[in-house]
């Protein structure tokens, strides 16, 4: 699956450029409000960014804090909501969980959560699912 994935992505975006998205710093993106920072959060996504691509599905930073780590440094607190056709997939949950793991890479990145309003996509049955066994976390924004 990583194989086939990585191929897609490879397909669809120009290796070059997933390399320089992913060279850039989050904290300086976000504390500029960077066009790039959108591309740069996708170009960190493992298999999860081939089902967004084909699924015609994007991230959307819905809020980020910088916050102080008891090392010193700065890190991201980051809420995501998603746009597409991924707002009614039946297999959000389990994209939600790889975009979390895959953000959580990043050594800038110290919270992944997802935006509340996601949760009325689901019908209580997936809602139910996703809170209990989803391994994420949602927040009101």
């Amino acid at each position: 699956m990583t194989a086939e994935s990585e191929r897609r992505i490879a397909e669809a975006h120009d290796p070059a450029e997933l390399d320089r998205l992913r060279s850039l710093s989050l904290l300086k993106l976000v504390e500029s409000e960077h066009e790039d920072l959108i591309p740069a959060l996708m170009a960190r996504l493992g298999p999860v960014r081939a089902a967004l691509d084909g699924h015609g599905g994007g991230l959307l930073l819905a809020q980020s804090e910088v916050e102080k780590l008891h090392s010193g440094a700065d890190a991201l607190s980051l809420v995501i909501d998603l746009d597409g056709a991924c707002v009614s997939c039946g297999a959000a949950p389990g994209t939600l969980k790889g975009i979390q793991d895959d953000l959580l890479l990043d050594e800038e990145v110290v919270a992944v959560r997802f935006a509340a309003s996601m949760l009325e996509w689901f019908n209580e049955l997936q809602r139910e699912f996703v809170l209990k066994h989803g391994g994420v976390t949602f927040v009101e924004v």
